[in-house]
């Protein structure tokens, strides 16, 4: 346990857009991927809204993978690790909503289970693990998700019950907002958002606006400001104890996928030096009466 001060880390974008069909969530996405890449090649659209990324192609030479029903978690998965392992900067996902309510999405598996409360403990895991891969990707991500409105029964000051309408909500699991860098709610079909979260500070409290690629640069922008993980990196090769390794794997959780196996490999070579590759200038041939070995110096 031990006191830090505060700063502030380079990492991956998690951007949320959410909005009723027809709001322009897939459109903005694009162009917020392009501001924060500058490269329509680098960018892969995951298209679960029946091909309707294709209406873009204008646009530019962005990647897409068509994902048809079933919508479950694994697919999911499967999809975001294709995209990663295809040197893609930045991934959309359009939408996530299927994932959640879709056919054979959590909802579905969870009815077909039986419905009881208990069986949620078999779809809740599956779920974490989609959630688990948007988070620890190491791509840029942006998701959109569709919305409704939300109502709630209340009691006026007569003791009637009425319908209050609270607004909208995205239609994935409750608390998924949470985990976004941005979120982005559309407000019209004129395109118009606002920020609903933002830890960027750059959106909250200003005037609805329309997402265009100037977006993206600045969250990119916003986010190439903190300490790069090739820092942190140099900073694990530069260690010389077990202990300053832990200490370096504990200062920056939000980073231990992409940490912990070169923790793992600068500890090997800490605990075993025997083990380090040996220049070929280090290798000098000598004679040896006896074996005519080498022996390194």
């Amino acid at each position: 346990m031990q006191l830090q001060k505060a700063q502030r880390h380079q990492v991956k974008l998690r951007i949320g857009l959410s909005g009723p069909s027809g709001f322009g969530k897939t459109y903005s996405a694009l162009l917020l991927a392009y501001g924060i890449t500058n490269d329509w090649n680098k960018i892969a659209l995951i298209d679960t809204e029946n091909k309707s990324a294709s209406l873009y192609s204008h646009l530019g030479e962005f990647n897409v993978l068509s994902l048809d029903e079933p919508f479950s978690p694994e697919r999911y998965l499967e999809a975001i690790k294709l995209c990663e392992n295809s040197d893609i900067e930045l991934i959309i996902i359009d939408s996530i909503s299927h994932e959640w309510q879709g056919k054979g999405g959590c909802l579905e598996i969870h009815e077909q289970l039986g419905g009881r409360f208990q069986d949620w403990a078999k779809v809740t895991p599956r779920h974490n693990t989609f959630i688990d891969a948007i988070i620890l990707s190491k791509c840029h991500l942006i998701t959109t998700s569709r919305s409704k409105v939300d109502y709630s029964l209340d009691k006026d000051g007569n003791g009637k019950t009425k319908v209050m309408k609270l607004g909208t909500k995205a239609i994935t699991r409750e608390g998924f907002e949470y985990e976004l860098t941005v979120n982005f709610e559309f407000l019209n079909d004129k395109h118009l958002v606002q920020a609903s979260k933002d830890r960027t500070e750059l959106f909250s409290g200003k005037p609805e606006f329309i997402i265009n690629s100037s977006t993206g640069k600045k969250l990119i922008d916003w986010c190439n400001q903190g300490i790069s993980l090739d820092k942190i990196k140099a900073e694990i090769e530069n260690c010389e104890t077990s202990d300053n390794l832990k200490l370096i794997y504990n200062q920056y959780p939000h980073l231990s996928k992409e940490l912990y196996p070169l923790i793992v490999a600068r500890k090997e070579t800490i605990d075993n030096p025997a083990n380090q590759i040996i220049p070929n200038e280090q290798i000098i041939q000598q004679p040896n009466t006896q074996e005519n070995e080498f022996s390194i110096k």
